[in-house]
């Protein structure tokens, strides 16, 4: 952990990653299953109530984190449209109804070229902020949002996109993804690696866009500082934003690279550590927030 800046004052925004913070990811799990653990619903409200935009800050689509939205019960009466900075940073959305105010896109055929040469049995997709996915094969139930359809993979780079998603079921080798986000990245594509469950998963998106950078452009539109930005992550995409952010928060369950990359570190997930960070600024005690 990096040593804590100090911070007297409540944040102005606060950018919430998804999956590990604000909902623990279950293997096999569907949309319809997926549930906010009671306190962690009522903070986030509570930050909202107070008048602080929350920003959702996440690798899932545009359309996955309005589905996540409506668990938060937001946006709520009178509190004006949400921001999203969906598929790490290469879009960005209001809601509702769910608008793409910007997309960053990149010629995915170098990339998805040197995948299937490199790692054959992957499953592939290529992402598409308005239109869904394409895909080399089926992935399971719940893990895209929107309409997925399914092409041959030499048909997969053939449009611009905003994210290449490589999927290796039931793998564990983070060495074989390291090695080709290293090899993508000289071409200047930029890679992120992370396991879910018992699955290899790598995000491709074009070179300089991360979280980072859509939530900075997020806390401009605003008139938010950078110093007055909390958030709170729990993965190797959410480094850059932590590092960013005026108090960057992991989560208890976070590797040891992202704690390092904190100001601090909250209770894990199913611990509610998002509500325990929170609370400490939005909570009911009425000197929540002074440090």
């Amino acid at each position: 952990m990096r040593p804590g800046r100090p911070v007297t004052r409540r944040p102005r925004l606060v950018a919430l990653d998804v999956d590990g913070c604000l909902l623990q990811w279950t293997p096999g799990t569907v949309k319809a299953e997926e549930r906010v653990r009671p306190a962690v619903r009522q903070a986030v409200r509570r930050v909202v109530a107070a008048g602080v935009p929350v920003v959702l800050a996440s690798g899932r689509s545009g359309l996955g984190l309005a589905d996540v939205a409506g668990l938060l019960g937001l946006p709520s009466a009178g509190t004006g449209r949400l921001w999203f900075v969906a598929s790490n940073g290469a879009v960005l959305c209001r809601h509702p109804p769910l608008e793409v105010v910007r997309a960053t896109t990149f010629d995915a055929s170098d990339a998805v070229a040197a995948v299937l040469r490199r790692l054959p049995d992957a499953r592939l997709a290529v992402e598409d902020a308005r239109s869904g996915y394409r895909v080399t094969a089926d992935f399971p139930r719940g893990e895209l949002s929107g309409r997925v359809a399914r092409v041959r993979p030499e048909e997969l780079g053939a449009h611009e996109a905003t994210r290449v998603i490589v999927r290796r079921p039931e793998r564990h080798d983070p060495g074989g993804l390291d090695a080709l986000a290293a090899e993508l990245g000289r071409a200047g594509v930029a890679g992120t690696g992370y396991v879910v469950g018992l699955t290899d998963w790598l995000d491709l998106s074009p070179a300089g866009v991360t979280k980072a950078s859509g939530l900075a452009t997020v806390a401009e539109e605003l008139g938010v500082a950078r110093a007055e930005v909390l958030a709170i992550g729990d993965g190797a995409n959410d480094i850059e934003m932590l590092t960013w952010a005026g108090r960057g928060v992991a989560m208890g369950q976070a590797d040891a690279e992202v704690r390092a990359a904190a100001d601090a570190t909250t209770l894990p997930v199913d611990e509610d550590g998002v509500a325990a960070e929170l609370d400490r600024w939005f909570g009911p005690d009425p000197t929540a927030g002074r440090g």
